[in-house]
């Protein structure tokens, strides 16, 4: 079965997640999502799969979520959307997505078992 993960190498949630992957016998597509960002239509896809707002999916404390006052109650789904297209490092990670569209965040890694089993 084909997986990616949306994967930052810095990150250790993420790297742990990705060995999770590994450790039982998922070598993932691996998209380094700041290089290469989703698109509007994969973070939607990401998002309803999730059952998930924009804003559950954002990195609050990084300085783009501030200086760009994403805090701000009156911004639409779309609009954090685009700013998550924008500055992906606002984006929650890892996000792993199996061939047939199951999703998980890897918060904690464990998370992705329930779609890789």
């Amino acid at each position: 079965m084909s997986t990616k993960i949306y994967h930052n190498p810095r990150c250790s949630k993420s790297r742990q997640t990705l060995q999770l992957l590994k450790d039982n016998g998922v070598e993932p597509e691996i998209i380094e999502y700041l290089k290469t960002p989703p698109t509007v239509a994969e973070l939607k896809a990401v998002l309803n799969s999730l059952d998930m707002k924009p804003r559950d999916l954002m990195r609050k404390k990084e300085a783009e979520y501030r200086e760009n006052n994403l805090d701000d109650e009156s911004l639409s789904d779309e609009e954090l959307i685009a700013a998550m297209v924008k500055f992906p490092k606002l984006i929650e990670r890892p996000i792993v997505v199996t061939e047939d569209k199951k999703y998980a965040l890897g918060r904690p890694p464990e998370n992705v078992l329930n779609i890789i089993a």
